[in-house]
């Protein structure tokens, strides 16, 4: 039985899985999707539909997909997927700079040319990954998905039992909760939270523009927050014939000075955003929606609880100055999947105390690391002063003129061991 349904097209009204997962969203249903082509029996809820869909109009939003991401994303069958061609991220230049000037000329260039033989990412339009998935789950046939639909969930020391809201039961080993930062599953565990507000809102969105972006990223740190210029694939229908490419942007701002951002007309955004990006991408045009979040730190206790595990959100949040957010949740998917699928190929029980120990054993310090590290650079760029100013740049250039320490990062945002 393999479905993507409305709930009165399923009649079983109780079924067996090693795996549930609740939620859906990009994490969920690729640890689903992961988990089920290696043969693990799993069920997936939410409470959004999930019918196949056509390709939404563009809306500005867009994910950096690490290549480490990517493999995963391929062994899932989800890569192949995608709607179009994700643009490639074959260069990233870092700089320091003030709103208004040319970035600074001590700065960090990598090539992905100089770390492996593929880009260090792809930029991947979040419409695309959502069709992607909801065209590979209804070809696995040891997945059921059930949405749009709620659930209660009870577990205890024999494994977890799914009621979902239309009295259907879902028997598990192992349930995982992939619900968002809210986590329903987190809370009724009492697992805890450890949370840092940044005072800032994140400002996402799209910008056509005249010159070519030759697939290259620019990650500024400016003294209110880090802003990112990330190259997208071509417009298509949604270019022009002056303004035929397109980036996305992420923008860091204070709260007070993102409100006024945000209520811009077209014109008077574009003229901020190019303040900061600089004149290298011609003139810009704002495309798409803008989108805002607050920007908050968040890290649970434990990932882990009987017969449960967090993955994503669910499990840490972090400020997007690396851009690593949804590529920590992937190597959730990845860990959980490759512990999950060898222990249920050897019989062995993929809810275990022991298994779910590997598991935060393998993913709380890794995400930790990075939620600091995020941490430690706002703090660190996130300010004008003069003399930090210049010990930075110097940083910055260092780094540069240093390749065993230059690769390391860079293979690190990739998402790969530090040495290979």
């Amino acid at each position: 039985m393999n479905l993507i349904a409305a709930p009165d097209l399923i009649s079983t009204p109780s079924l067996t899985v090693a795996v549930a997962i609740i939620g859906a969203g990009p994490v969920g249903a690729t640890l689903a999707a992961a988990l089920a082509a290696r043969g693990v029996p799993v069920a997936v809820v939410d409470a959004a539909p999930l019918p196949p869909m056509e390709l939404a109009g563009f809306d500005g939003r867009a994910y950096a997909i690490a290549l480490a991401s990517k493999r995963l994303l391929e062994q899932a069958g989800i890569w192949e997927r995608l709607p179009g061609a994700p643009c490639p991220i074959e260069g990233i230049k870092v700089a320091d700079g003030r709103v208004g000037e040319a970035p600074s000329s001590l700065d960090l260039d990598f090539e992905a040319s100089e770390v492996a033989d593929e880009p260090f990412g792809w930029m991947v339009e979040a419409r695309a990954l959502r069709v992607a998935l909801n065209a590979r789950l209804p070809h696995l046939a040891h997945l059921q998905a059930f949405a749009p639909m709620t659930a209660k969930v009870t577990r205890g020391p024999e494994g977890a039992v799914v009621t979902l809201a239309d009295g259907r039961v879902i028997h598990a080993a192992l349930v995982v909760g992939a619900e968002g930062r809210g986590s329903p599953l987190r809370q009724q565990a009492g697992i805890g939270t450890a949370r840092h507000d940044y005072g800032q809102i994140g400002m996402v969105g799209a910008f056509a523009h005249e010159k070519p972006h030759h697939n290259r990223a620019l990650e500024l740190f400016l003294p209110a927050g880090p802003f990112a210029q990330l190259p997208l694939a071509s417009l298509g229908s949604y270019g022009t014939g002056t303004l035929p490419h397109a980036s996305s942007f992420v923008w860091t701002e204070r709260r007070s000075v993102a409100t006024r951002m945000l209520a811009l007309s077209d014109a008077d955004f574009a003229r901020e955003l190019r303040r900061r990006i600089g004149d290298h991408l011609g003139a810009i045009e704002p495309i798409g929606r803008r989108w805002h979040y607050p920007l908050t730190a968040m890290h649970a206790t434990r990932y882990v609880a009987e017969r449960l595990a967090l993955v994503g959100d669910a499990a840490h949040g972090m400020h997007p100055i690396a851009g690593q957010g949804l590529n920590i949740g992937f190597r959730d998917v990845a860990a959980l999947t490759e512990l999950v699928a060898d222990a249920h190929a050897a019989g062995e029980d993929v809810g275990s105390a022991a298994l779910l120990a590997r598991y935060q054993a393998r993913r709380r310090p890794d995400a930790l690391m990075m939620i600091g590290a995020t941490h430690v650079l706002e703090k660190l760029f996130g300010n004008d002063v003069g003399p930090v100013r210049w010990a930075r740049r110097l940083g910055i250039a260092a780094v540069d003129r240093i390749p065993g320490l230059k690769r390391a990062f860079a293979r690190q945002a990739m998402g790969l061991p530090l040495r290979g």
